[in-house]
């Protein structure tokens, strides 16, 4: 099966200015040019030429799946609905304690975020996850563009089960059945920072592929083996590499795919290194390497 779903991602793969195959997603949307996890972000970044789309969801208290990197409203990008600020440290704005009726009426786009000082603002809501690629696929076939593929973050912690999220089976089977009456699933990839979510779908969902998210300071050997798997995809934090890690990695049987990479001299050092995708907020920059 592995050797099945890797030869499908590198078909969606790009080739750059040098001959390269890489996966190029864009992070969140394009959240580096508008808000994140929305459908204007998605769509710039299919008119961008992204191969993937990468995005986070989360789960209401109607349980439908909805994309938010946070299980609240944020501060920094939200106003309630009757157009009041948040306060950053406020997260009692809990989504999963809200209907998607009541997600909709918050603002996330028309403040802006101050870490992307070009973003778009614009008043969008926080889309239905199965809207998202309802949208998505109708705006690729109208426009004669190859199919894209999707990577969908769980965000789930063992702190936040039953509080700000369903437990990980509940949360993984609502996610699971959504996108199998959507997608292909040889289009789309679960990934996690929560080891649990990736172990779920392994036994459970076996021929799903699996991307682990990684920001600790431990080595990629001690990561595969706390998790107990190899999985498809290793997705550190860019900081983390090195030309001979992802060689490593590689050899294990996993592709590379880095996160947040925005600086184009780190993109181009990324490819040196033979990376197999990268995942950015500025889809733009990495077009033409």
């Amino acid at each position: 099966m592995k050797k099945k779903v890797l030869t499908l991602v590198l078909i969606s793969m790009v080739m750059t200015a040098t001959g390269q195959q890489v996966d190029i997603q864009g992070h969140r949307g394009a959240r580096g040019l508008m808000p994140e996890n929305t459908i204007p972000a998605m769509i710039k970044a299919i008119d961008l030429g992204v191969t993937t789309l990468e995005l986070d969801v989360v789960i209401t208290k109607d349980r439908q799946v909805v994309l938010s990197h946070e299980p609240h409203m944020s501060g920094l990008i939200c106003l309630t609905p009757s157009g009041e600020r948040i306060a950053i440290d406020d997260h009692s704005h809990n989504i999963y304690q809200l209907t998607y009726e009541q997600v909709k009426q918050y603002d996330c786009g028309s403040i802006g975020n101050a870490g992307f000082p070009i973003q778009v603002k614009l008043h969008t809501s926080k889309p239905l996850l199965k809207d998202m690629i309802q949208t998505v696929e109708k705006y690729v076939k109208d426009h004669g563009l190859k199919p894209v593929r999707y990577n969908i973050e769980i965000k789930s912690t063992v702190e936040g089960d039953n509080i700000y999220h369903p437990d990980v089976t509940g949360f993984s089977s609502l996610v699971y059945d959504l996108i199998s009456r959507e997608l292909d699933w040889e289009r789309v990839t679960i990934q996690s920072f929560d080891f649990r979510v990736l172990s779920h779908f392994r036994v459970k969902y076996p021929d799903v592929q699996l991307a682990m998210l990684v920001a600790n300071d431990k080595t990629w050997e001690q990561n595969v083996q706390d998790l107990g798997f190899t999985p498809e995809i290793y997705s550190p934090y860019y900081k983390m590499l090195d030309a001979s890690s992802v060689k490593q990695i590689q050899q294990a049987g996993m592709l590379v795919i880095p996160w947040t990479v925005n600086a184009v001299s780190d993109m181009k050092m990324l490819l040196e290194w033979d990376v197999d995708g990268i995942i950015t907020d500025y889809p733009d920059r990495a077009k033409g390497l």
